[in-house]
């Protein structure tokens, strides 16, 4: 069956330029945008091109990965390293109420996930080397001066008129959303998933190593006149913005203008991504066009609403880890260096469920399959009283959460094409998700210790309702969307339009199919 597609559209075209466009961009005068751009690799084997890809993917993953990994472990320890902070006598020392410690953790949740939807228009427009250093920077100066508070008010206020939690929030809400989106402009769909959970992988690192740095720091105690848990925000502050300034030189820009590729590596990241069927790496002005179609698609909201699930339970575990194992009868050093195992093997469970789903493009079912541990992870910390059982309940709950973050995130990008399009999706579903942690902030109460059955509860319901049931109802409407396409169903959306009009479509091409 020839497709509207295949009939609407001059293929022809495809992959020509000029002589004259040839010579430019060899001498680096000029990248050739991707409708005419050149193939490097014409005449070579199919083996042949196979060793340049692989070449070329090891390339990117070395350049990519390892320092984009450590900004985020650096985010999500300075996020979360209050919790820490916490068991080593912050609450006591500033005479702070249960309510307003929570409040500290509120008030950075709301301004993260209000600014995440804007934060990847921001990235495209001023090149990621420029914009992950300037948000490094400041939420670094951020958590050094959360170290020199005194009081309540300090905490939650740099200056007369600053919230100092809520600034925080603003500077951070820009690097998670913007990697996933900045990686989902190099590698292919199939590609995606074990990059990203190899970058989130450093969450669960930041937990584990969190747990060894604060109980390491803590020893510090008394000096300078400073308690132990100061030291965790000055000193961890300190080193980001040292980190940030430092990212300058180490976080490359889009494919089009990445300084570490030559001309015809360019070319064929690009041409790479055109194979399939995305266009994200290359240059687009921004309309409100894009917004909106975000915003009217149904995959925006369904992603969001798993990602709800995962990442309300995923800020409920992190933040409160330590003080459930303090409950379980453990002083403050030795609960933080108990909550490093259930870490660790949650980085290892991520980065399998990434190559797994990234081999079978199942990330549904795997999302399904993943999220049933920590469903009984938490039945375990809800159902019983006994330290061991509650210990491994944490294991379980880590190993059910943290992988459906990394899945989820591929999962969404893989299904949504255009490159603001995406940009603003992964925005809001991200928001969204992080908007959660207002509920997470405020679930486990001193009042219900040492139990948190409250607290254990509400997880318990996040992961059942939004993760589990989400991801049910979006494979299944997923698949039979892809079924429609596959019969020649959408094919007249295609009709009587021209090759760059059907490529503006994005991910409504009839051609284009879900991955499930």
């Amino acid at each position: 069956m020839t497709s509207a597609l295949e009939k609407g559209t001059d293929s022809g075209s495809f992959g020509r330029r000029s002589d004259e466009k040839i010579g430019e961009a060899a001498q680096g005068r000029e990248f050739v945008p991707a409708d005419n751009i050149h193939d490097p690799d014409a005449g070579l084997s199919e083996e042949e091109r196979a060793a340049v890809d692989r070449k070329l993917l090891r390339r990117l993953d070395w350049k990519l990965i390892p320092w984009l990994s450590f900004l985020y472990l650096i985010s999500f320890l300075d996020r979360t390293n209050i919790g820490n902070a916490k068991i080593d006598g912050l609450q006591e020392d500033l005479g702070m109420t249960n309510g307003q410690y929570n409040a500290t953790l509120t008030i950075f949740f709301i301004s993260y996930s209000l600014f995440e939807p804007l934060t990847n228009i921001l990235l495209k427009k001023l090149r990621p080397s420029v914009f992950i250093p300037i948000i490094m920077v400041w939420w670094g100066i951020c958590m050094t001066t959360m170290g020199l508070v005194h009081n309540f008010s300090g905490l939650m206020a740099a200056g007369p008129d600053q919230k100092q939690r809520w600034w925080l929030g603003v500077a951070e809400a820009g690097l998670f959303p913007g990697v996933n989106y900045y990686l989902s402009c190099w590698y292919r769909r199939s590609e995606f998933g074990i990059r990203a959970a190899i970058f989130f992988s450093a969450a669960a690192l930041a937990g584990s190593f969190g747990g060894l740095l604060a109980a390491a720091i803590a020893q510090m105690d008394g000096i300078g006149g400073k308690p132990g848990w100061a030291w965790i925000f000055i000193l961890e502050g300190l080193a980001t913005v040292l980190v940030g300034l430092v990212s300058y030189w180490m976080v490359h820009d889009f494919p089009d203008e990445a300084k570490f590729l030559s001309v015809d590596d360019r070319a064929r990241v690009i041409r790479r991504l055109r194979e399939d069927k995305q266009s994200s790496a290359e240059h687009e002005s921004f309309k409100m066009s894009y917004f909106w179609a975000s915003v009217k698609d149904w995959k925006t909201w369904a992603f969001a609403v798993i990602y709800m699930g995962c990442d309300g339970s995923l800020y409920a575990f992190s933040l409160f880890l330590p003080t459930i194992i303090n409950q379980l009868g453990y002083k403050s050093t030795t609960a933080n260096l108990l909550s490093v195992p259930p870490y660790a093997a949650a980085a290892i469970v991520t980065v399998l469920i990434g190559f797994i789903a990234d081999r079978t493009r199942q990330r549904g079912l795997c999302n399904i399959l993943i999220c049933i541990p920590g469903i009984v992870g938490f039945a375990m910390l809800l159902g019983s009283s006994r330290p061991g059982v509650q210990y491994a309940g944490t294991f379980l709950g880590a190993i059910g959460i943290y992988p459906c973050i990394a899945n989820t995130i591929s999962w969404a990008s893989n299904n949504v094409e255009g490159v603001y399009k995406r940009g603003v999706t992964l925005g809001f579903v991200i928001g969204w998700g992080n908007l959660n942690g207002v509920v997470a902030s405020n679930i486990y109460r001193q009042d219900d210790k040492p139990r948190f059955l409250p607290g254990h509860g509400t997880v318990l319901a996040y992961l059942v309702l939004w993760l589990l049931g989400g991801s049910i109802v979006t494979r299944v409407l997923l698949a039979r969307e892809n079924k429609k396409r596959t019969m020649g169903e959408r094919d007249h959306w295609a009709e009587g339009k021209s090759e760059h009009e059907v490529e503006m479509l994005g991910d409504r091409r009839p051609d284009f199919i879900y991955t499930l």
